[in-house]
């Protein structure tokens, strides 16, 4: 009999909490404090100690805000990005991150991937600086953090300020620095599927530079400091109090959360260990994963029938991403080899904290049987 998996249960997650839930929403109701207020910062500084917890040296700042997109804008704005600059990114990875640029006026340039982490290539970084550069943004793909070492040790000398995409990673570590203290400014969402979701959209900036963090925060108000002085042309991007609540009874479930994810991925592995058609996600020794998505590989010409197999054994699946930024028509750039393999041979298995032993049995069953009957792989 088949099974009816979800890629994400958030159901079964908002179950098991519900009335934490509901007490959290009603405190915002009860105080009617919606916009900034106590709800908000509460959960900025449980947000900044936990990441702190995880073996920040600094203090770490952070700023809620309307949601991750925001996030890179108010990052980039803060870094003093403007028309005619470029902004270093990679392809492989949702638009936001090059749009986030494109909308200041400055022109995303795209670095290739490494083909076994997904995240940007150190090695194929520092022939993408210009004098124009401003601002290099890798971003920590399915939940494990780019080399942050190699990619600073680029930057750095050359003065030019890195950005953290976290938005897939809260909670990752790299050579035991945790995502959200390693470039200048790291932007976080918290989309509902994310690691750490609202019930609605919401972002975060953290920094450990105070001068960073009072800009991005007058950025995010209008430009204001003050109420009613206006001193930098800015948005308008606020975190509400509801989302903040919400978010803050989640952070407290996250270190579990995140547990949960990774003893899924370990027993994926586990099951896929001897298939050698596929490519299971590679942990960095020096990385903490924290799987936001268990991300497959197989080859380009059995993953449209893989995936249609799954579908109707009840397992549903998705590609992240079908289509580098790089080929889409606002941002057409030169070939990136990895990123389009990748894109063609990616698939993505379900993953959340309430996935069972059984269901990954179950998911991993179905991949073997299909790519062991026979199907033709190209060499």
């Amino acid at each position: 009999m088949n099974k009816t998996l979800q890629m994400v249960d958030l159901r079964a997650q908002t179950a098991a909490i519900r009335p934490d839930l509901d007490a959290a929403i009603a405190a915002v109701l009860d105080r009617g404090a919606f916009v900034r207020g106590p709800f908000v910062a509460a959960f900025e500084a449980d947000l900044a100690a936990y990441v702190e917890g995880l073996g920040s040296t600094e203090p770490v700042y952070a700023l809620g805000v309307g949601n991750g997109t925001d996030a890179l804008q108010i990052a980039l704005m803060a870094l003093g990005v403007k028309a005619g600059d470029e902004v270093v990114c990679p392809s492989f990875t949702f638009v936001a991150t090059a749009e986030a640029a494109a909308v200041l006026g400055a022109k995303p340039v795209f670095v290739d991937i490494d083909p076994e982490t997904f995240n940007l290539d150190p090695d194929l970084l520092h022939a993408a600086l210009t004098t124009r550069t401003k601002a290099v943004v890798p971003v920590h793909m399915f939940g494990q953090c780019a080399d942050m070492t190699a990619i600073r040790a680029v930057c750095d000398p050359l003065g030019i300020p890195v950005v953290e995409d976290a938005a897939q990673a809260i909670g990752s570590t790299w050579q035991g620095r945790p995502a959200g203290v390693m470039g200048d400014l790291t932007c976080l969402s918290f989309y509902p599927s994310k690691n750490l979701g609202a019930f609605g959209d919401g972002g975060a900036v953290l920094t450990t530079d105070e001068d960073l963090a009072s800009k991005t925060r007058q950025i995010a108000n209008h430009g204001s400091a003050k109420k009613y002085h206006h001193t930098t042309v800015g948005v308008n991007s606020r975190l509400d109090a509801i989302q903040a609540s919400i978010l803050s009874v989640h952070l407290g479930h996250l270190p579990a959360w995140i547990d949960a994810r990774r003893a899924a991925a370990s027993c994926y592995d586990a099951h896929l260990a001897d298939l050698e058609d596929v490519t299971r996600p590679r942990r960095e020794n020096d990385a903490r994963h924290v799987f936001h998505q268990y991300t497959i590989r197989v080859s380009a010409d059995v993953r449209d029938g893989l995936r249609d197999h799954l579908k109707a054994q009840g397992v549903p699946t998705m590609i992240y991403y079908p289509e580098p930024i790089h080929q889409m028509p606002p941002y057409l750039g030169p070939a990136l080899p990895e990123t389009e393999r990748a894109c063609r041979e990616v698939l993505s298995l379900p993953m959340h904290p309430h996935l069972s032993i059984a269901d990954t049995e179950y998911v991993a069953g179905h991949v073997r049987s299909y790519l062991e009957a026979g199907v033709p792989v190209a060499a």
